[in-house]
């Protein structure tokens, strides 16, 4: 009985080949060997990263000086000895701070609905009588929350496109590598390691990119979403607040 001999790779041979694989998975490798398309998702990627943490780091910056200084402004709007003290501490509230600017819009609001009301009765007219100035303070109070409402929802909306479509992009580049990576084997002929961890590691760095870019967006976007809740529910209450005490003169206690 005759045994046919086979060729049996030695421990060093193999070794040789696994780092000459892993050597061809590299990004430098991978960058070096891009076409135009993958080179338009990598920059897309990039792009997308890039402007998601922007609006990460800049939303944390804001909501942090906002939540810091809320009690300040409105402790120190109500604890104020008169009303005139409290409005000229308000205008001196940096200009990104919207306690301070929903209350001092409910001020000019009533201080345009007096002189109004003033010139109206002088006049003859009746402005008093069609627009009240509970009204027209909870106009003013209405406008100025859902303005300083938008303010805080900048970059929401690209957090959220980035979260859902930058591992779509990713896939795509994914995709495109496998596409060659099977057009090259075939030319080739030769499926070994050495010949298919290149272009497999290239999909594979597209994946990647596509998920470090979505998952930061996605995390940022939900607790963004969480605080800036909090932070509506705190401009409604103090807008009720304003509202009573602009439209009575007082303000209410035991709320």
């Amino acid at each position: 009985m005759f045994f046919q001999d086979t060729p049996v790779s030695s421990p060093a041979a193999g070794a040789n080949s696994a780092a000459a694989a892993m050597q061809q998975m590299g990004v430098g490798q991978f960058l070096r060997h891009e076409d135009p398309l993958g080179w338009i998702v990598v920059i897309t990627l990039c792009l997308m990263s890039i402007s998601s943490w922007y609006f990460i780091i800049a939303n944390a910056i804001r909501n942090s000086m906002v939540k810091s200084r809320a009690d300040k402004v409105i402790n120190g709007f109500w604890n104020n000895p008169s009303t005139q003290d409290a409005i000229r501490e308000l205008e001196a509230q940096p200009k990104g701070e919207p306690f301070s600017k929903i209350a001092l819009d409910a001020a000019s609001a009533v201080a345009h609905h007096q002189q109004a009301s003033a010139q109206a009765t002088a006049t003859g007219g009746r402005l008093a009588e069609s627009l009240s100035r509970s009204e027209f303070v909870d106009r003013a109070l209405r406008q100025a929350v859902d303005r300083e409402s938008l303010r805080l929802e900048g970059g929401m909306t690209l957090l959220a496109t980035v979260g859902s479509a930058a591992p779509f992009v990713g896939l795509l580049g994914t995709v495109w590598g496998i596409y060659h990576a099977l057009i090259r084997i075939s030319a080739s002929g030769n499926a070994s390691m050495e010949a298919v961890a290149g272009p497999v590691g290239e999909a594979l760095i597209m994946t990647a990119f596509g998920l470090f870019s979505a998952i930061p967006a996605v995390f940022a976007y939900n607790f963004f979403t969480r605080s800036n809740r909090l932070t509506y529910a705190r401009f409604d209450e103090f807008a009720h607040d304003l509202h009573d005490f602009f439209a009575t003169g007082s303000r209410v206690e035991g709320k």
